[in-house]
């Protein structure tokens, strides 16, 4: 598919989600993100409840790479480390279309006792990512402390986003669609673009500054 030889910049970008284990099922906020969004797509893994690594990173590879766009990844849990894996294998170049990643609950896949299929994206990728980033994590995670979180996010040099007990940010979480989390893609995708109309629209839109005055975007 042929890129658009206009600015990147002016581009809207490409959602690519990226789900964990198991894939995500319709009660999903990424499934309900990928009705929702506009031109969203979903990365066709495979092997869902029995992840290969290699795989995994090279199904996200090909999917970049088939944009058109530039493209926001938003992954979750072990999807959030074949992301990793991907930027630690490909390095890409500043020209490259990754923009942002929105990298939510990233499972603890170094943890004593971790599920095998965890363990085999072990072990962590210490290297910053290339792109703008944010880890959104919750205070009661059962595949990752918090404390963990916050390591993740500094050795990726993302934004750590404390979004409160939310379990593993998933559809037993009973978020929905998960305003607070089209909030944060909404900064991702305005940090790294020229002004757009908001993913998130109407009554939620207009939280988006109550989100910011509450101080739940706590750094690097």
């Amino acid at each position: 598919m042929a890129r658009n030889n206009g600015n990147a910049q002016d581009e809207e970008p490409l959602v690519l989600i990226v789900p964990g284990l198991n894939d995500s099922g319709p009660g999903h906020w990424q499934s309900l993100w990928e009705q929702e969004i506009p031109g969203s797509r979903r990365v066709e893994l495979g092997m869902w409840d029995n992840p290969h690594r290699n795989t995994w990173v090279n199904q996200i590879n090909l999917a970049i790479h088939r944009a058109d766009r530039p493209v926001v990844l938003v992954a979750h849990s072990l999807g959030c480390h074949a992301v990793a894996w991907w930027a630690e294998y490909e390095q890409p170049a500043h020209d490259h279309p990754v923009a942002a990643a929105l990298l939510v609950a990233p499972a603890d896949v170094e943890a004593k006792g971790a599920d095998p299929r965890l363990a085999r994206f072990a072990p962590l990728v210490s290297r910053q990512l290339p792109f703008a980033s944010i880890v959104a994590a919750s205070r009661d995670d059962p595949f990752a402390s918090f404390g963990q979180s916050k390591r993740f996010a500094r050795k990726w040099g993302s934004r750590l986003v404390d979004v409160g007990p939310l379990g593993h940010i998933n559809a037993s979480s009973g978020i929905g669609n998960w305003p607070y989390g089209k909030y944060l893609l909404n900064q991702l995708i305005a940090s790294v673009s020229a002004p757009r109309a908001p993913l998130l629209a109407g009554r939620a839109a207009a939280t988006m500054q109550q989100y910011e005055q509450q101080g739940l975007v706590i750094g690097r």
